[in-house]
């Protein structure tokens, strides 16, 4: 078995796994920001992933991250161990290359659970009936150009960085100017240039599907909900990615029962030290200096294995090895942990942490729930 780096030459075959895997797979050459890993067996390309590098917002800063996806495995190969020899490799090349979080969206959990990655955070889509939009006051709104992507990423950016989990979209592995190919690009302009808010959105035989409704303030995203409603009359309903929960949750009109489809994606702490450094962490700013000693319990990351301590000082929090060990905490705790998709108590509970562990709880704090709006 020889696991390797992809190239330009194995993009037909990759497609090629990932059509008999999923039943679909356009040849899609790699390009800055998305690497890919493959596994030779005697000599021919028999299984493979993508690694897109990302940044995702926690406590209102950046931390790199390795999104896998696209993992396909021959059939004549499974049941060797060649996914998971696959996965280990991928986890040492985001370690390499400075990537301390990986995310992936599961569709069989139990083998990226059997190396490290946990539910930590949702991918939602409200189903709203147009005719149930609240009316807000009209917004001077006009179709975006590519002029505007800048201000248009600064908006999204401004927001995304107070929800936990959002990726910063930022090149090379995001292309921002694929947005002016949907078929609804509406901004709100602002003052010298700024985009005050903005609608994407593609319209379907039967159904709005929007992307983004993101706007900096509440006047903003109840015009740019006014506008959806004009879709009343031509079309029933509109199905709403959720990416500012503010909109959905706040300012949405739902009845007691509503349908939402969720989809959950896992989050795999790959370098503990390297991720604690990277967040952010409001809540250390507020918490006098303290410690908690933890066990990693991680076979496949070795590098951050073992007994460390978490230290808050000074409103900084960091990891450095040593400590009792106090604290048993498995691999599959540390992503929920992370994002602040679960406490310390439902993690004892699922059998992922031993141990008093209060300080990891008053350092997350209750952000909401952790939310990705791209599939990769």
């Amino acid at each position: 078995m020889r696991i390797r780096e992809l190239t330009d030459d194995d993009v037909e075959n990759a497609a090629r796994l990932r059509r008999v895997a999923f039943g679909r797979g356009e040849p899609a050459p790699l390009r800055p920001g998305i690497r890919g890993l493959g596994v030779e067996l005697d000599g021919r390309l028999a299984a493979v992933l993508t690694i897109n590098e990302l940044h995702q917002f926690y406590g209102g800063s950046t931390v790199p991250m390795g999104g896998i996806g696209g993992v396909a495995v021959d059939p004549s190969a499974r049941g060797r161990g060649v996914a998971s020899a696959l996965l280990d490799a991928a986890l040492r090349d985001m370690r390499e290359h400075g990537r301390p979080l990986s995310v992936l969206y599961a569709t069989v959990p139990a083998l990226y659970r059997s190396r490290g990655w946990e539910r930590a955070g949702v991918f939602e889509w409200l189903d709203f009936p147009l005719d149930r939009m609240p009316v807000g006051e009209r917004v001077v709104t006009r179709p975006a150009e590519e002029g505007d992507l800048q201000a248009l990423h600064a908006c999204y950016t401004d927001v995304a960085s107070t929800v936990n989990g959002l990726i910063d979209r930022s090149a090379p592995a995001i292309d921002l100017t694929r947005a002016l190919d949907l078929d609804v690009v509406s901004v709100v302009p602002g003052h010298d240039g700024e985009v005050r808010g903005y609608l994407t959105a593609q319209r379907r035989p039967d159904e709005l599907r929007v992307f983004d409704l993101v706007g900096r303030d509440v006047v903003t995203q109840l015009g740019l909900l006014r506008e959806l409603g004009s879709w009343a009359g031509v079309l029933d309903r509109a199905l709403l990615r959720v990416t500012d929960p503010a909109v959905t949750g706040l300012l949405t009109n739902q009845a007691i029962e509503y349908t939402i489809t969720t989809s959950a994606w896992l989050l795999r702490v790959v370098d503990l030290p390297a991720a604690v450094t990277a967040r952010g962490w409001p809540a250390a700013e507020w918490l006098k200096p303290a410690s908690v000693d933890l066990d990693i319990i991680d076979e496949h990351a070795p590098w951050h294995a073992g007994r460390q301590r978490l230290v808050v000082e000074d409103g900084q929090v960091h990891v450095e090895p040593g400590g009792t060990g106090a604290v048993r905490l498995h691999a599959r705790a540390l992503g929920p942990w992370f994002s602040g998709m679960q406490d310390t108590h439902a993690l004892r509970r699922a059998g992922l942490l031993d141990g008093d562990a209060a300080l990891l709880d008053h350092l997350v704090g209750a952000p909401g729930i952790p939310r990705l709006a791209d599939f990769f």
